[in-house]
């Protein structure tokens, strides 16, 4: 801030030098100012000098505050019995019936902030944040299964069939499924019994991994997990993404042109559809996720001579004709490790999955 004197030296300067000729814009660069502090300090107010308030402004309260009492009475009327589990704006309008008003909408919301109570009045359950599922990895078949239930159409609005399916990890193979008019925990723990009798899953050998949807969940299901030896663990709640892998089977499943455009007639229709559709899945389709092979081949183990046979089949051309290769050839090693919801390692012990020939 400059002095009144020091403008006033400053200005005579300034004069001067356009009296001698000198542009106005020039003389102001000399001494440091702008054109439009100069036009400024030539009003007439200027001369009085600076008028601007020193030190910190003091807060003004506004003339329509709420006193003490009026505070009091609407934090009254917020906590009562009546309205301590509705926010303000449904107080409002019921005050309003009673002939009362106390204050506006954002004046209740203005108070709670400051009182620290600004936030879920309902007596609701608090909401808990779930953690990941435990990691799994699977190395060979009938290891981990993935299963899950979808709707398919029905000619009558409201009204589904019920697609169960298990997916094996290890090697994408659906080992079972069924379709049924309802969702029921006793079906499916039926379906599950059918199965590991089926791929002959002893004690402890196995784990199933779902969602945490009511057959899950049900009694009849975990009692027969618990008869049967098998381990399961469970999915977060809405998050489809700890199960990824049965729930992208069956968008492959619903996605093909085999899929009727119509709703299903009948149960039996829909069981030949899923019928021919699991058998072109395990048998004809070659899953990218695992070097292009059929489920079932690499649940039986065939994969592995099949992949050592295409890689012998592209040394073989590149030897051919090297001067078309610009890279390594590709990689057609067999994947050894399935993972579901791994821990996300620290960056000194990542390590990619590994192939092995």
């Amino acid at each position: 801030m400059i002095a009144l004197p020091q403008r006033q030296t400053l200005l005579g300067f300034i004069n001067e030098s356009c009296a001698a000729g000198a542009r106005l814009r020039r003389a102001c660069e000399i001494v440091g100012l702008s054109v439009r502090c100069v036009q400024r300090w030539l009003r007439p107010e200027a001369a009085q000098g600076d008028r601007r308030a020193r030190g910190k402004r003091r807060a003004v309260e506004p003339a329509n505050k709420l006193s003490q009492g009026e505070r009091a009475a609407v934090m009254s009327a917020l906590n009562s019995d009546e309205f301590r589990d509705l926010p303000p704006s449904q107080i409002v309008p019921r005050l309003g019936d009673q002939g009362l008003y106390l204050a506006s909408e954002s004046t209740m919301y203005r108070l709670l902030r400051a009182a620290r109570q600004l936030g879920h009045r309902r007596l609701e359950a608090v909401p808990q944040q779930r953690s990941k599922p435990r990691a799994l990895v699977a190395t060979r078949p009938d290891q981990i299964y993935c299963w899950d239930i979808t709707y398919l159409p029905t000619q009558v609005r409201g009204q589904h069939f019920y697609l169960y399916l298990f997916e094996d990890l290890f090697s994408r193979k659906i080992v079972g499924w069924q379709v049924f008019d309802s969702e029921s925990a006793e079906l499916a723990a039926g379906l599950l019994q059918d199965i590991c009798e089926r791929q002959r899953i002893a004690p402890d050998q196995l784990t199933v991994h779902s969602d945490n949807g009511a057959p899950m969940k049900g009694q009849s299901m975990l009692a027969a997990l618990q008869r049967l030896g098998v381990a399961h663990t469970r999915s977060r709640p809405a998050v489809s993404n700890d199960n990824p892998y049965v729930e992208s089977a069956l968008r492959t499943l619903k996605h093909r042109p085999a899929l009727p455009v119509t709703a299903f007639e009948d149960l039996l229709g829909a069981r030949r559809w899923a019928t021919e559709l699991v058998h072109w899945y395990n048998d004809q389709h070659r899953h990218s996720a695992i070097g292009f092979v059929t489920p079932n081949q690499r649940h039986s183990g065939q994969d592995q001579a099949l992949l050592q046979q295409r890689r012998q089949v592209y040394e073989r051309a590149r030897k051919a004709h090297p001067n078309r290769w610009s890279g390594e050839p590709r990689n057609w090693a067999r994947i050894s490790q399935v993972h579901l919801n791994p821990d996300k390692p620290s960056d000194k012990d990542h390590q990619p999955t590994q192939r092995v020939a």
